[in-house]
Protein backbone atom coordinates (compact mmCIF):
# COMPACT_ATOMS: atom_id res chain seq x y z
CA UNK A 1 0.00 0.00 0.00
CA UNK A 2 1.10 3.14 -0.91
CA UNK A 3 1.58 6.44 1.37
CA UNK A 4 -0.41 9.17 1.23
CA UNK A 5 0.89 12.53 0.78
CA UNK A 6 0.60 13.82 4.22
CA UNK A 7 2.49 10.63 5.51
CA UNK A 8 4.86 11.32 3.28
CA UNK A 9 5.55 14.56 4.09
CA UNK A 10 5.68 13.54 7.98
CA UNK A 11 8.62 11.29 6.56
CA UNK A 12 10.43 13.97 4.65
CA UNK A 13 10.09 15.96 7.91
CA UNK A 14 11.85 13.27 10.09
CA UNK A 15 14.45 12.48 7.62
CA UNK A 16 15.43 15.66 7.29
CA UNK A 17 15.65 16.12 11.18
CA UNK A 18 17.78 13.43 10.78
CA UNK A 19 19.69 14.11 7.77
CA UNK A 20 20.45 17.92 9.95
CA UNK A 21 21.91 16.20 13.14
CA UNK A 22 24.24 13.69 11.02
CA UNK A 23 25.69 16.77 9.13
CA UNK A 24 26.33 18.61 12.52
CA UNK A 25 28.12 15.70 14.11
CA UNK A 26 30.14 15.26 11.20
CA UNK A 27 31.18 18.64 10.87
CA UNK A 28 32.19 18.97 14.31
CA UNK A 29 34.45 15.35 13.65
CA UNK A 30 36.02 17.30 10.40
CA UNK A 31 36.43 20.62 12.39
CA UNK A 32 37.89 18.94 15.21
CA UNK A 33 40.06 16.37 12.97
CA UNK A 34 41.98 19.81 11.33
CA UNK A 35 42.27 22.00 14.34
CA UNK A 36 44.35 18.90 15.50
CA UNK A 37 46.39 18.61 11.88
CA UNK A 38 46.80 22.54 12.40
CA UNK A 39 47.74 21.79 16.25
CA UNK A 40 50.42 18.98 15.24
CA UNK A 41 51.98 20.56 12.35
CA UNK A 42 51.97 24.43 13.53
CA UNK A 43 50.30 25.44 10.44
CA UNK A 44 49.19 29.49 10.27
CA UNK A 45 45.50 30.57 8.58
CA UNK A 46 47.93 31.52 5.52
CA UNK A 47 49.29 28.02 5.35
CA UNK A 48 45.77 26.59 4.92
CA UNK A 49 43.92 29.32 3.11
CA UNK A 50 46.46 31.45 0.65
CA UNK A 51 45.55 34.59 -0.40
CA UNK A 52 45.71 33.91 -3.97
CA UNK A 53 47.68 37.01 -4.59
CA UNK A 54 50.62 36.92 -6.66
CA UNK A 55 54.09 37.30 -5.25
CA UNK A 56 56.24 40.30 -6.97
CA UNK A 57 58.26 38.08 -8.81
CA UNK A 58 55.41 36.33 -10.74
CA UNK A 59 53.22 39.06 -11.33
CA UNK A 60 56.53 41.41 -12.86
CA UNK A 61 57.54 38.22 -15.02
CA UNK A 62 55.09 39.14 -17.27
CA UNK A 63 55.88 42.51 -18.36
CA UNK A 64 58.57 42.23 -21.59
CA UNK A 65 60.73 45.05 -22.28
CA UNK A 66 60.10 45.98 -26.13
CA UNK A 67 62.30 45.16 -28.63
CA UNK A 68 61.17 47.21 -31.48
CA UNK A 69 59.89 50.73 -32.06
CA UNK A 70 58.52 52.80 -34.97
CA UNK A 71 60.82 55.82 -35.72
CA UNK A 72 57.89 57.73 -37.23
CA UNK A 73 55.51 57.10 -34.32
CA UNK A 74 57.53 56.03 -31.47
CA UNK A 75 55.08 53.18 -30.80
CA UNK A 76 56.86 50.15 -29.72
CA UNK A 77 56.33 46.43 -29.80
CA UNK A 78 57.52 43.62 -27.90
CA UNK A 79 57.97 40.76 -30.57
CA UNK A 80 55.27 38.91 -28.93
CA UNK A 81 51.62 38.23 -30.17
CA UNK A 82 50.40 39.40 -33.52
CA UNK A 83 52.83 42.38 -34.98
CA UNK A 84 51.64 45.61 -35.55
CA UNK A 85 50.78 47.20 -39.19
CA UNK A 86 53.62 49.42 -39.13
CA UNK A 87 55.97 45.98 -38.56
CA UNK A 88 54.31 43.52 -40.99
CA UNK A 89 56.49 42.67 -44.00
CA UNK A 90 58.89 44.14 -43.14
CA UNK A 91 62.34 43.70 -42.05
CA UNK A 92 62.63 43.68 -38.16
CA UNK A 93 66.12 44.84 -37.79
CA UNK A 94 65.77 48.35 -39.04
CA UNK A 95 63.28 48.19 -36.16
CA UNK A 96 65.11 46.72 -33.58
CA UNK A 97 65.99 48.99 -30.35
Amino acid sequence: MTASYQELLKQREALDAQIQQAREKEVATAVAKVRQLVADFGLTQSDVFPSGRRTKASSSAGKVAPKYRDPATGQTWTGRGKPPRWIQGQDRAKFAI
